[in-house]
């Protein structure tokens, strides 16, 4: 998601920092950027000119302070898990500036509890993208209770800016696009475990009956198997609903190791992802 949400904020004219933990992981991530960028070229998307223009204004660096010092804004889009995020958001608070907002791309986490850990909780909010971010439109601005309303506003431009619709939602758990997205995707899981059809053709039950552009099988490929059944165990002990309640066939596909697009396997077989 991180490289996505840069060449967002790179193609609407933001001078973008980026910054991962692995050197590794940010060689990929402009690799991917510009591999997006040529796809639009070739596509009659982007012109080159606008290409050229996003790819000067991304900067890579290794360390996060440097990254951050001088910012307006920082998106965060690391794993979700809330003390991973409550520990950055904490050092966040220490390296960036005093005015600048704070923004979790989290899909269910609390926000609230994100924002506790830093001294400016007003400045605080969700920011939630969805994948793949350069096509994808919506944008989620999570508020909690102590969110300055300036800084909601603040975003909804940025995300305007950025070629995107945002919506505001209140910070409960899975807001609103997880907790509708979650359930049926594991609806579906159930019903493929039941056997009532095969993974295409409950897709295509959405797809062509409901014009959902892609099913919730194969949405949960994309996004993850891991990651949806983190949100799913979120939100079943959050909530505490039974259609919360992970199937047996996503752990058993998150223990094989299948989860989804990023491995080459999860409801669907997917071709490996180039990383060079």
């Amino acid at each position: 998601m991180g490289h996505g949400i840069a060449q967002v904020a790179a193609m609407a004219g933001f001078e973008t920092f980026l910054t991962d933990s692995r050197k590794e992981a940010l060689e990929d991530a402009l690799r991917r950027i510009e591999a997006n960028l040529e796809g639009g070229v070739q596509r009659g998307k982007v012109t080159p000119e606008l290409k050229t223009a996003t790819l000067s204004r991304i900067v890579l660096r290794e360390a996060l302070a440097e990254a951050v010092d001088s910012a307006d804004l920082v998106i965060e889009a690391i794993v979700e898990d809330l003390e991973a995020k409550r520990r950055l958001f904490g050092e966040l608070d220490r390296m960036a500036p005093a005015a600048a907002l704070l923004a979790t791309n989290t899909s269910s986490l609390s926000v609230g509890e994100i924002a506790s850990a830093t001294r400016r909780a007003e400045r605080v909010l969700g920011m939630h993208f969805f994948n793949p971010v350069h096509i994808m439109k919506l944008v989620e601005i999570v508020r909690h209770d102590r969110t300055d309303p300036a800084a909601v506003d603040l975003v909804r431009d940025v995300a305007i800016r950025m070629g995107k619709e945002p919506i505001v939602v209140r910070d409960t758990p899975g807001f609103a696009s997880s907790r509708l997205g979650v359930v049926l995707g594991l609806e579906a899981m159930r019903m493929l475990e039941q056997g009532v059809a095969s993974a295409e053709d409950i897709d295509k039950a959405m797809e062509l009956g409901y014009g959902h552009p892609m099913g919730p099988l194969k949405v949960s490929d994309l996004v993850g198997l891991d990651v949806r059944l983190a949100i799913a165990e979120y939100l079943f002990a959050k909530l505490g609903e039974p259609h919360y309640r992970p199937p047996e066939i996503l752990r058993a596909k998150v223990r094989a190791g299948e989860l989804g697009k990023k491995t080459g396997k999860g409801f669907y077989q997917w071709p490996k992802e180039k990383t060079s």
